[in-house]
């Protein structure tokens, strides 16, 4: 897959040379040269120009990329324009960091649904998530094992877990499921996620369900590449 980080501060940094050693093609863009030259060894390509100019980034292949991800974090005015700008290009999948609730407040107002917090893993988080597009969220618990979030594979929807037997079959343990459920706040109707406690071996899994999954990447790897 296509990457393109702009931003090489150290979540972008993170961000891009782990997609890299992932195998993917990313352009990591910044506009400090002195970072350009040292991270070019580091990261497929790496380009020094400014996000905001329009000329600049039209340059870019970002029509191409399965995501821009835009890692600006110091500078959220420059952050706010590079993704209006972005958006004007009608780029198909922006991921934006925010650093504040007044910017993540103007993002959902561009329609910018995507975004992440800059927590001291979260680099490495969204690059699983851009790596394999059925994970949902991840959490390192280990240099072994994961905590991982997937949806639930077509395969086993409306079979209890029991009848799914994911635990011998890959050696993955299911810790619960998460549903998304519609609720009642000031009036309006919203959709969230809700977790439905420890999953039992009766736990039915529904279409549209998020498995909480614990054991090695490896073999949560295999069960989803093999339920595709």
């Amino acid at each position: 897959m296509k990457y393109i980080v702009l931003g090489l501060g150290n979540f972008g940094t993170s961000l891009a040379i782990r997609l890299t050693e992932l195998g993917h093609e990313v352009i990591g863009v910044d506009n400090k040269i002195g970072k350009v030259e040292q991270l070019k060894e580091k990261i497929t390509h790496t380009v020094c120009l400014d996000s905001t100019d329009v000329d600049a980034v039209s340059a870019l292949p970002v029509k191409d990329a399965n995501a821009v991800i835009v890692a600006i974090g110091e500078d959220e005015g420059a952050s706010l324009l590079t993704t209006a700008l972005l958006k004007r290009l009608k780029v198909k999948r922006i991921i934006g960091r925010i650093v504040s609730d007044l910017q993540r407040t103007v993002l959902e107002a561009m329609n910018i649904d995507e975004y992440i917090m800059p927590e001291e893993d979260a680099a490495g988080r969204l690059a699983m998530r851009l790596d394999n597009i059925d994970i949902v969220d991840s959490f390192k618990v280990s240099d072994n094992y994961s905590i991982i979030e997937t949806k639930v594979p077509g395969k086993y929807v409306g079979k209890t877990l029991r009848e799914a037997n994911l635990t011998n079959k890959y050696r993955v343990i299911v810790l619960t499921t998460i549903k998304a459920i519609e609720k009642i706040e000031g009036g309006e109707t919203k959709i969230c996620s809700e977790a439905t406690g420890i999953a039992k071996s009766d736990t039915v899994l529904a279409e549209g369900d998020i498995l909480v999954l614990f054991g090695e990447m490896k073999d949560i790897n295999r069960l989803i590449q093999k339920s595709e």
